[in-house]
């Protein structure tokens, strides 16, 4: 076996083993969702129609990877995957609140996430507008427990940072900008402000929130950030060229829906060629701004590989 196959092979390697990783954390994250959901914590009940519709839209599905960054920029300072856990939690039930209301008619109007039906289309649109809502103060409860963290003053950092994130200056302008796109026309540089809102927002929370938990210095925040600004840029435009390219079924929602509405994007705008180029700039960007951790890095390197190169 020569020098090729063996370094082959142990990237091979390499990335089963992160893969597994992932998919544990998955499960962690779910079964703690699970817990969160259920009548031992959140003050909901176990049969109501709004407590079935908020389990269908967090639990059965998704890679996870908001917490996992979460837990991954809190593990480069030390700190432990049950002490982050909650906080990973919170920003997945936002992130899922904006799926909900994403799918809806009057947003993306979408009928198909994760394999199945979107959540309007199983419970109808009332009741999904409620879950979203309930999950989004959800994710403030679980962060201002005291079960999170012994310190009110990172409960209050992480309730601050992470309203600013979804709030109307993060995602949730990010959407109006998105629909307003629609409407009229979008140049490279809206869209990417637009992308850095809609999708990055929760991203820069993920990697800032293990920051705040690790009580970082300023130098390590930043270069999160950075790290955290070009992973949200190379997610979205692979997200954007799997629209373009993939497979509805290997992706597990509807494909091709962003050209049949008119919608901007950088890969309608660039081109696939200069789009697949600008993800390798972005992915060298992702690696540089993570040198200073050195080793204990990998995995958060490993996860902007595999957002770059995923095909669901």
């Amino acid at each position: 076996m020569d020098l090729r196959q063996t370094a082959a092979l142990s990237d091979s390697f390499h990335k089963m083993t992160f893969l597994k990783e992932l998919e544990r954390v998955a499960w962690v994250v779910e079964r703690r969702l699970d817990e969160l959901l259920g009548q031992g914590r959140a003050p909901i009940g176990g049969a109501t129609e709004l407590a079935q519709a908020m389990r269908y839209a967090v639990l059965g599905g998704g890679k996870r990877i908001r917490p996992f960054l979460l837990m991954e920029s809190a593990r480069l300072f030390g700190v432990s995957e049950g002490e982050a856990l909650d906080a990973a939690c919170a920003l997945e039930c936002v992130h899922c609140y904006s799926l909900v209301h994403d799918d809806l008619p009057a947003m993306d109007d979408d009928a198909v996430r994760r394999g199945r039906p979107t959540l309007h289309i199983a419970f109808g649109e009332a009741t999904a507008i409620l879950a979203g809502d309930a999950l989004l103060t959800l994710a403030f409860e679980i962060l201002g427990d005291p079960r999170l963290h012994q310190d009110p003053a990172i409960r209050a950092e992480l309730v601050l940072d992470l309203a600013k994130a979804g709030g109307w200056q993060g995602m949730a302008l990010g959407q109006a900008l998105d629909l307003s796109a629609e409407r009229q026309g979008f140049g490279q540089a809206d869209v990417a402000t637009m992308q850095a809102l809609k999708t990055g927002a929760l991203f820069r929370f993920a990697c800032e929130a293990g920051a705040v938990l690790g009580r970082a210095d300023a130098s390590e925040r930043a270069a999160l950030q950075a790290y955290a600004s070009a992973f949200g840029q190379a997610f979205q435009l692979a997200d954007d060229l799997l629209d373009a390219q993939g497979d509805a079924e290997a992706v597990g929602k509807a494909v091709a829906k962003d050209a049949a509405r008119g919608k901007a994007t950088l890969v309608a705008l660039m081109g696939v060629e200069a789009a697949k180029t600008r993800l390798g700039v972005l992915l060298q960007e992702a690696e540089a701004a993570l040198a200073p951790f050195g080793d204990r890095a990998i995995t958060l390197l490993d996860t902007v590989r595999f957002a770059v190169n995923r095909k669901r």
